[in-house]
């Protein structure tokens, strides 16, 4: 014989306790002393009672799901980044529902989905989304966060690194080290990271009275990168210096130099940006620039708590936000990570953290 499925009833009979209690024992972040909960897992532990997550979302107009679009996971600062905001979200009572979006493109399609499943939040890694859609976002009270992305529309707030005044410190970095003739190997040209570092990098070589860099298109794709390299260097461009809008491109520019019979750094430095984990491996010891991803991740999941109300229990649609919400857009201070691909200036190197980072006075 088939047993009746037990219900939030049947475990406060059981439990000794209120049908409100069982609830908030439910509940993530909700006040009920440990005891109780205690009683009422162990009730519901003797019954086989799970608590319907579609029925409570109805009640409260909450899924506890926030959807994560990525935007590039072949880019290994992503992945980490991903793992570092699923843990996050999950110790809050998150639930992440996760779906790729496309490098280039209209990311509106994937995001329609995803908000079918009546999603709490949205961050986007790596991607952006069209001010039709953001409007949508907002009119419907979804908060949306980027990282790693800036856009300028109204209520979706973002968190990024230093990435136009740490573009602009690698140029210093650079030119410190004795080197002249520069190459820089963009991302997507319509990203707000690449327009950025790409202005940093500019501006800091033109303030120094030099001519503009090499520019190679490698749209934050490694083959592409590897290849506009190699074409460069068989051309005999004479380049002492590559700066790459990011590590995923400057490992591959490191391999396309040593196809060619190049010493890194001894004829040419290498320089990324992001200190992903592949960085430090010893085949490669990038110089690049860090973008903290534990304070990038914090960062983020504050601007989503402050819209958020973690018990569910705000009489208006979670993340609607208050009247004269400014959107905020945080920037997360990195360091110059200073290894072995890049020849380095005899002065402005300091150990911070076990780490030789460089600092000059600006």
């Amino acid at each position: 014989m088939t047993r009746p499925i037990a219900n939030a009833r049947d475990v406060a009979r059981v439990a000794g306790v209120s049908q409100s209690a069982v609830s908030r024992a439910f509940t993530p972040g909700a006040s009920v002393a440990s005891a109780t909960r205690e009683k009422v897992l162990e009730a519901a532990r003797s019954l086989g009672y799970r608590p319907n997550m579609i029925a409570r979302s109805l009640i409260t107009r909450r899924s506890r799901i926030v959807g994560v679009a990525v935007g590039n996971l072949r880019n290994g600062f992503y992945p980490a980044v991903l793992e570092a905001l699923s843990d996050r979200l999950q110790a809050m009572g998150y639930h992440v529902l996760l779906f790729t979006a496309p490098a280039q493109g209209d990311v509106d399609p994937g995001l329609q989905e995803v908000m079918r499943y009546q999603v709490d939040a949205l961050v986007l890694l790596s991607a952006t989304l069209s001010s039709r859609l953001a409007a949508e976002c907002r009119a419907s009270g979804i908060p949306v966060v980027l990282v790693n992305r800036v856009v300028t529309d109204d209520g979706v707030e973002s968190v990024a690194g230093e990435n136009r005044a740490g573009a602009a410190r690698i140029a210093r970095f650079l030119l410190a080290g004795g080197h002249r003739r520069f190459a820089y190997v963009a991302g997507l040209s319509d990203s707000s990271t690449n327009r950025d570092r790409e202005a940093g990098f500019r501006e800091e070589l033109r303030t120094a009275r030099l001519p503009d860099p090499i520019r190679l298109a490698g749209d934050y794709d490694a083959h592409r990168a590897g290849a506009a390299a190699e074409a460069m260097f068989a051309r005999g461009e004479r380049v002492d210096a590559v700066f790459c809008a990011s590590d995923h491109m400057a490992l591959a520019v490191m391999d396309a130099a040593r196809r060619r019979g190049l010493r890194v750094p001894g004829d040419v430095s290498v320089v990324g940006f992001d200190d992903a984990a592949p960085a430090s491996l010893g085949a490669y010891d990038l110089t690049t620039y860090s973008q903290p991803i534990g304070a990038m991740v914090e960062e983020a999941v504050r601007l989503l708590a402050t819209r958020l109300d973690p018990q569910g229990l705000s009489p208006r649609r979670a993340g609607t936000p208050s009247p004269g919400h400014v959107a905020r857009h945080v920037v997360v201070p990195g360091e110059l990570i200073v290894r072995g691909s890049a020849r380095p200036p005899p002065t402005g190197l300091v150990t911070v953290d076990g780490r030789t980072v460089w600092r000059d006075d600006r």
